[in-house]
């Protein structure tokens, strides 16, 4: 197409000249409205970086013909070849190698001390679940007493470890102060009642062993170490988000080695009395270990159906089995209730909103339509938040805690809404903690057009729409996630408090709204954030208010920019090329310039 690098460049050009003669207005603008009010400060002024911060963005150039100084490899690089990528990684062993014991552990929110105490807390049951298995029932023997003994002393390594590395190096808190001196923290244990407990679990019984034989009840010390185990339980249900599932997990264990050690005595009494040698008494048959575990949960749970006990011993152990089922069970279940009671609380406290709702509906005559918006409000709310109302659970955190989840929710939403950006870092904060949380339901209104705006929206979750047009129902704008809206109408400047279109909740929409009452609460402290916002305010509602001209708003850009006039001295030098007889680049260009013309015609 002849000419239409020449038309390319002339356009950009123009657009170029346009913007330059924009900025020298705007800063005109500036200077003239500094001067009549000096208290006004510039909200497009941010820092720069200083040369020094700069300096380490620049890559340093190489010298010609080699490598630059100082950034030389100290060794092999290694790359992992995954698909069509390589990613750099450096191998386990060097990893392993440069890997340092932390000298302090934080009891808390170490993970890597929950893991240890998992391992701790399997070499406890190793212990609690087999000493009686093995103490009762023929399962220990001289073929196989090699394998008991290794996991008997594996567990007593890990005792051990536990005693040597682990505990010696928990924090702890002295007069509000975390303690994590190394001497401090060994004498905090050495004092403890834990230790008292974990040295009494290795009592070196074993010795024993030579004299008597290898006898599994000189290892119930063992079983001592139960301060692990509950340990272990209190840092596993701060980290778990269903805690209440382990709840009923580690409660229904609990029956279960009821049931077992219960088991275990019963073989005990029936070899004592002599297998078979009653009816009562586990004749021999079968697996050991299922019959006498099937006896132990009938007599626990008391279901009836057991052959009577016929000698003064079957009688005495048979009454003690039934004292200690009823008393074991009832409380297992009592148990049980609490942890499901805790666990449904949450949904307990929605059914009963829900249900004195509906009674107070009833009670007023409601009409159906309005009672099923407010059902679905409640039943979107619930499972969509997890509660009804947030400041309910915020409201017990204290003031910075609060802070630091507001910040986590919303500040990076608020932070980018025009109106407060260059504002006091520390207002911004303050106002993230007067958002509330409010759920619209589909077509609900969130404002109408013409009345007094006293809140500014800011879209969580959800989209909303703006109608306008002469029906008043026409969508102009459907704004989503992260937009804001009413924003002007807090500062009410000029008039703008009022609102300009109806904005309708399109589907369900989680909006968080700021009260004018607590920004101007806010403002208070902060005066020169205030004269901030009302300038941009009111600089916002001028551009809006603009009337639009024929050809659409000031502000549109033109598709095909106007074509500027052509200079006179060059438009001199087109005639005297027309004079010459349409010969010459001048005469060539004049004609590429007509056809131009009838492109753009």
């Amino acid at each position: 197409r002849i000419g239409s690098a020449t038309s390319l460049s002339s356009a950009v050009i123009n657009n170029r000249l346009q913007e330059l003669v924009k900025l020298f207005k705007e800063r005109t603008e500036k200077v003239k409205e500094k001067l009549t009010d000096p208290d006004v400060t510039s909200d497009d002024e941010s820092p720069t970086a200083s040369p020094a911060k700069l300096a380490p963005a620049a890559a340093p150039v190489p010298p010609p013909g080699g490598e630059p100084e100082g950034d030389k490899p100290a060794g092999d690089e290694h790359y992992c070849e995954m698909l069509c990528c390589m990613f750099k990684y450096r191998p386990w062993l060097d990893r392993l190698k440069n890997y340092r014991f932390p000298s302090s552990i934080d009891p808390l929110t170490n993970l890597m001390y929950v893991l240890w105490l998992f391992f701790v807390v399997m070499a406890w049951n190793w212990n609690c679940w087999l000493i009686p298995v093995r103490w009762a029932f023929p399962y220990q023997t001289p073929a196989n007493i090699h394998y008991w003994l290794l996991m008997d002393y594996l567990c007593d390594l890990i005792y051990l470890l536990d005693i040597l590395v682990f505990q010696t190096r928990l924090q702890f808190v002295r007069g509000g102060d975390i303690i994590t001196d190394k001497k401090a923290m060994k004498e905090n244990y050495l004092r403890s009642q834990r230790f008292k407990m974990d040295v009494v679990c290795l009592l070196p019984l074993d010795f024993f062993y030579f004299k008597v034989g290898v006898n599994p009840l000189l290892r119930f010390p063992r079983c001592l170490k139960y301060m692990a185990f509950f340990e272990f339980n209190s840092r596993l249900e701060a980290i778990l988000s269903k805690a209440y599932i382990y709840r009923v997990i580690r409660t229904t264990a609990y029956l279960l080695y009821s049931l077992h050690v219960n088991s275990c005595l019963y073989y005990w009494a029936s070899a004592y009395e002599g297998l078979g040698s009653t009816t009562w008494v586990y004749d021999g048959e079968g697996n050991s270990y299922i019959r006498c575990y099937y006896w132990a949960v009938k007599t626990l749970i008391t279901i009836g159906g057991l052959p009577d006990p016929k000698t003064l011993f079957e009688i005495v152990f048979q009454l003690l089995n039934y004292f200690t089922g009823v008393f074991a069970f009832s409380v297992m279940i009592g148990q049980m209730r609490d942890v499901v009671g805790a666990a449904t609380a949450g949904q307990t406290y929605y059914r009963s909103c829900m249900d004195s709702t509906i009674k107070y509906m009833n009670f007023y005559k409601i009409p159906k339509t309005v009672q099923n918006r407010v059902k679905t409000w409640y039943e979107y709310t619930w499972h969509s938040q997890g509660m009804l109302d947030e400041l309910e659970l915020l409201v017990q955190l204290p003031d910075k805690m609060r802070l630091d989840i507001a910040i986590d929710v919303n500040y990076n939403i608020v932070s980018k809404v025009a109106l407060f950006q260059g504002c006091d870092r520390q207002m911004i904060f303050d106002m993230l903690k007067r958002l509330r949380s409010v759920v619209y339901l589909p077509n609900d209104y969130v404002c109408k057009k013409g009345e007094i705006g006293r809140e500014m929206y800011i879209i969580q979750a959800g989209q909303v729409q703006v109608l306008g047009g002469p029906d008043g129902k026409t969508v102009l704008v459907t704004l989503k996630a992260g937009s804001v809206f009413g924003e002007i109408s807090l500062l009410a400047a000029g008039g703008g408090n009022r609102r300009t279109a109806n904005v309708i909740a399109h589907g369900f929409a989680n909006l968080f709204i700021l009260d004018k009452k607590d920004l101007n609460e806010i403002l208070v402290h902060y005066p020169e954030s205030q004269k901030l916002l009302r300038k941009k305010a009111k600089k916002m509602l001028k551009n809006n208010n603009k009337p639009k001209d024929e050809k659409g708003a000031p502000g549109d850009p033109l598709i095909i920019p106007p074509k500027a006039d052509t200079p006179k001295l060059f438009q001199a030098a087109l005639a005297a090329a027309g004079r010459m007889g349409g010969k010459g680049p001048l005469a060539q260009l004049r004609w590429r310039l007509k056809e131009l013309k009838a492109m753009q015609a």
